[in-house]
């Protein structure tokens, strides 16, 4: 096995001693690193400079120089060249594995929201080298590129269910403060495992917007679809029936509920809400317009606007019944996308207001990729 020898005579010692410690630290590493390599040569060569071995597998090429990148700044390495079979090292290996670490980190703190400047000081602080603004922003666009080619990649295979919602975040546009629409489409496949289908950011919610985020999906494969889950929005109703007409739109109860409750006076709130609960869990259809019946005559005259809602978007948000009871509690209310909408939201709060409509694209995007639940 070939040996690291790491020699420093009294002078160099002192030296050493003299200079800051990141210098000092730096001249170490170097002697350090040169001594691995040419280690790491000699053991390839099988033999050492200069010795005559009939082992010897081939002959030293002379030197090349080599920059390494370190926590401690810049060090320059000597590089063993040979004849015939190119050198090989871990050295640089290593190192490109601590690149990719370091550029993990500064990936990191993009999509934490923390600003370009910020990471480029904060990284030159850690390593001890400079990384521009330019640099920074190379991993922006490189986030952007994965967000883009995973919201955008084909969908193979049959979504039986679709939850659709969206939720707001602001962005200055046009030395304007705006709230953008986050749209997001949340897919169970087959196997009834969820996953996030896409995304987009849009202007706003309208019956437009969603009808371009629905044939978006479309385009990309959407197929085998029996349910399409959401809120009561009329942009979304409006797309649904257009771009997949013959697939049953559910009405979420949990939004259905809340409105019913909203329209109620606040001392029948918590009553209306334990009947509908019942209601849900009816086992058929027509147990459940039973009971839907007795809950408007109990409460039509004390909650005459909260009964008419109900009355008007029952059928609606019934769709559902239609399942087998053992998947109905899955697909009747869009809270999978909720709880997601809460977590997004919860990361931007660093943010606050998005500088760009692209920065909101790349924090919430990046977040959303790779985000899967099994059912």
């Amino acid at each position: 096995m070939a040996q690291l020898n790491i020699t420093l005579n009294q002078e160099e010692i002192l030296q050493l001693l003299s200079k800051d410690h990141d210098q000092a630290f730096r001249e170490l590493l170097r002697k350090s690193l040169n001594s691995i390599l040419m280690a790491e040569s000699t053991a390839q060569l099988k033999a050492e400079p200069y010795e005559r071995s009939e082992e010897r597998t081939d002959s030293r090429n002379g030197t090349r120089e080599r920059e390494l990148k370190t926590r401690i700044g810049k060090i320059t390495l000597t590089v063993p060249r040979h004849r015939n079979v190119p050198f090989k090292t871990l050295v640089f290996e290593n190192y490109s594995r601590s690149e990719a670490a370091l550029i993990a980190s500064m990936a990191e703190m993009v999509v934490s929201g923390v600003a370009t400047r910020k990471v480029s000081n904060i990284m030159e602080t850690l390593c001890g080298t400079t990384f521009s603004k330019s640099s920074v922003s190379e991993v922006c666009k490189d986030l952007i590129e994965k967000v883009n080619e995973f919201k955008d990649r084909p969908l193979t295979g049959d979504y039986p269910f679709l939850i659709v919602d969206a939720t707001y975040f602001k962005v200055r546009d046009k030395h304007r403060i705006v709230s953008k629409a986050f749209m997001i489409a949340y897919g169970t496949n087959q196997e009834g495992h969820r996953e996030i289908l896409g995304f987009e950011v849009y202007d706003n919610e309208s019956k437009e917007t969603w009808n371009s985020f629905l044939q978006k999906l479309k385009k990309r494969g959407l197929q085998g679809l029996l349910m399409i889950t959401s809120d009561a929005h009329e942009g979304i109703q409006d797309a649904v029936s257009k771009v997949f007409p013959e697939v049953p739109w559910q009405r979420c109860q949990f939004h259905f509920a809340r409105n019913i409750s909203g329209k109620s006076p606040k001392k029948y709130q918590a009553g209306i809400r334990a009947e509908l609960q019942e209601m849900w869990n009816c086992e058929t259809i027509e147990d459940a317009r039973k009971k839907r019946d007795e809950i408007i005559a109990d409460y039509r005259d004390v909650a005459e606007s909260a009964m008419s809602c109900l009355d008007e978007g029952f059928e609606s948000a019934m769709t559902v019944m239609a399942l087998p009871k053992n998947l109905r509690r899955y697909f009747r209310t869009s809270n999978h996308i909720e709880r997601l909408n809460k977590e997004l939201k919860r990361r931007s709060s660093v943010i606050g207001i998005f500088p760009n409509e692209n920065s909101l694209m790349r924090l919430m995007g990046f977040r959303s990729v790779g985000k899967k639940r099994c059912r």
